[in-house]
């Protein structure tokens, strides 16, 4: 348990006071620090959590990252050879990116094109070949 792991649980306050409909004790329990008036009583590692750094721990982060997600209806004005080098020279994709990329079968493809190097759904595969084009691994 740290620091920044504390979710504070809504709840209404309840009033305790004599006459509070509560019967003899008014929820306050028997004896003790706390049943008395004018209880406060700090938690005794509060102090110690407070030292402590807030940010610690195991981080379980993705090793892989998600692929640029694109759709055949974006590439309908392209016609020829695609595969990455060619997506950077029409600026789809930054020249910087590592992610790869993957061709979803949104929209519409009416000619030809040939895809190299990009992973391609098998709906989108479908639609390419429809077109009369192909899918190179």
């Amino acid at each position: 348990m740290q620091l920044h792991e504390f979710r504070v649980k809504g709840k209404k306050r309840r009033r305790v006071a004599r006459g509070g409909k509560r019967g003899t004790y008014s929820g306050r329990g028997q004896k003790g620090q706390k049943s008395r008036a004018g209880r406060r009583m700090r938690p005794a590692f509060r102090d110690l959590l407070i030292r402590l750094p807030k940010r610690r721990g195991f981080k379980n982060r993705p090793k892989s990252q998600k692929p640029v997600i694109m759709n055949v209806g974006d590439l309908a004005e392209f016609a020829g050879v695609l595969d990455r080098k060619k997506l950077v020279a029409i600026g789809i994709i930054p020249s910087r990116s590592t992610r790869s990329i993957k061709l979803l079968a949104g929209g519409e493809i009416r000619h030809a094109i040939t895809v190299r190097g990009i992973e391609v759904s098998n709906s989108a595969k479908m639609k390419i070949e429809k077109a009369g084009g192909t899918v190179e691994g």
